[in-house]
């Protein structure tokens, strides 16, 4: 069964926010920063210290979180997103296209660096969505 995680998104305060929480909360803190990516050293020195993913996970919940890439517009709406983790590669072969369905798909189902597939979308409803399923290491 998949598991469904808020994701919230962050004008450059990602890395502040997530600490708050981590001491709020409690809870392990992994950060990855833009300039982690493949393509982080083309990037200016300010874009690759945002954070491109945080996950705080805690004994009963997981909160990720990323900074807001440069050149799109940050408005509230667009700065909360779901994440669903799905356990294999069928499910997320199946329930992308189903809850894509209508929607816009922004980044179609594919390999990631980070050793997943992921792919991301928003509904028919408006709601932004992220799927995501880990290759076994």
């Amino acid at each position: 069964m998949a598991t469904l995680n808020p994701y919230l998104t962050y004008d450059g305060n990602c890395r502040e926010a997530m600490e708050f929480y981590r001491s709020c909360l409690g809870g392990e803190l992994s950060l990855m920063t833009y300039g982690d990516s493949p393509d982080g050293a083309s990037l200016p020195p300010a874009e690759r210290a945002k954070l491109m993913h945080a996950h705080l996970k805690t004994v009963s919940f997981s909160l990720m979180a990323a900074d807001q890439q440069q050149g799109g517009p940050m408005r509230r709406g667009n700065d909360v997103s779901l994440m669903l983790y799905c356990e294999s590669e069928a499910e997320i072969q199946r329930l992308f296209p189903l809850l894509s369905a209508g929607g816009k798909v922004d980044m179609p189902l594919a390999e990631q660096f980070w050793g997943a597939v992921f792919g991301n979308f928003t509904d028919r409803f408006g709601i932004n969505w992220m799927m995501n399923w880990d290759r076994p290491a």
